[in-house]
C-alpha cells in the first residue's frame, strides 16, 4: 500500500510539477517582454530541458550506483519513470502551441488544426505515445525488479536534448549565426550520436559481457518485446540523427550573405 500511495504521489507531482514550470517560465518570458507566442515556444523547450537535466542525472546515480547490471537495484529507476509520464503526455500539448505558433508567424492563422499538427510532427507524437503506452508499464511492471542499470542508460539519452533545446531557442530568436549556436549544433550532434544512436548498441554489448556470449547472440537471449521496443527507438533516433546532420550540412554550405 505504501508503494502504491508513493507511485500516486509521484503521478500527481509531476502531473503538477511540468506544467507548472511551463505556466512560470512563460510568466517570466512575458514579463521581460517576449510575446505571447514566443514566450509559449521558449518554455517548452525550457521545459523539455529540465526535464532531460533532470532524467539524465537519475541516470548517472542509477548506472554508477549498479555494478551487476541486472540485479542491482536503485529507487530513482522507478519513481522517475512515475514521475516523468506526465511530462511525455503534457509536451504533446505544448509541441501543438509551438506548431500553431510557428504556423501564426508565417501568416497561416486559419490553417492551425491538429490534423496539420499531426501530420508535421507524427514522429515525435508517437515517440511520446509509445513512452508512456509501452516504455513506461514495461519499465514499471514486466522488468520485475531487474535491469536497473539498463533503465539508468536509456535516461542518459535524454542528456542531447538540452542541446537541442538551446539550438531551437536561439533560432527562434534569431541568434543562428553567433558563436554559440555553432559550438551548440557541433556538441549536440556529438552528444546525440553517443547517447542515443550508440546507446543500444552499448546495451547489447554490455549485456553480451554479462552473459559471457558473443554480442550477435543477445538478440536471441532477450525476449522478443525488449528488441522490438530497442529496434522501434533507435531507428527513431538514426531518423532524427540523419536529419540533424543533413541542417548541419545545409548550414555549413550556405552562401554567406554580404
Amino acid at each position: 500500500m505504501d508503494r502504491q500511495t508513493d507511485s500516486w504521489s509521484l503521478l500527481v507531482g509531476g502531473c503538477l510539477f511540468f506544467p507548472g514550470l511551463f505556466f512560470f517560465f512563460k510568466r517570466t518570458l512575458t514579463q521581460l517582454g517576449c510575446n505571447h507566442g514566443d514566450a509559449t515556444t521558449a518554455s517548452a523547450r525550457a521545459v523539455s530541458a529540465v526535464q532531460a537535466i533532470m532524467a539524465s542525472s537519475a541516470g548517472v546515480v542509477i548506472v554508477t550506483s549498479c555494478e551487476d547490471v541486472m540485479r542491482d537495484r536503485h529507487w530513482l529507476s522507478e519513481s522517475y519513470v512515475v514521475f516523468a509520464t506526465p511530462y511525455f503526455v503534457f509536451d504533446i500539448y505544448t509541441m501543438f502551441l509551438c506548431y500553431r505558433h510557428r504556423l501564426q508567424v508565417k501568416g497561416h492563422e486559419g490553417g492551425v488544426g491538429v490534423g496539420g499538427y499531426l501530420r508535421r510532427e507524427l514522429l515525435l507524437v508517437l515517440h511520446h505515445l509509445f513512452m508512456v503506452l509501452a516504455c513506461c508499464p514495461a519499465s514499471l511492471f514486466c522488468r520485475q525488479g531487474r535491469g536497473d542499470f539498463f533503465q539508468g542508460l536509456l535516461f542518459l539519452a535524454e542528456l542531447s536534448t538540452p542541446f537541442v533545446c538551446l539550438g531551437k531557442v536561439l533560432i527562434q530568436f534569431q541568434q543562428q549565426k553567433t558563436l554559440l549556436h555553432k559550438l551548440n549544433g557541433a556538441l549536440m550532434i556529438l552528444v546525440f550520436f553517443c547517447c542515443r544512436v550508440l546507446l543500444f548498441p552499448y546495451m547489447y554489448l554490455t549485456y553480451s559481457r554479462y552473459l559471457r556470449v558473443p554480442l550477435l547472440r543477445v538478440p536471441l537471449e532477450v525476449p522478443w518485446p525488449c528488441n522490438l521496443g530497442a529496434g522501434l527507438l533507435m531507428g527513431l533516433q538514426v531518423h532524427w540523427f540523419l536529419l540533424i546532420c543533413r541542417g548541419a550540412l545545409r548550414l555549413l554550405l550556405r552562401p554567406a550573405t554580404p
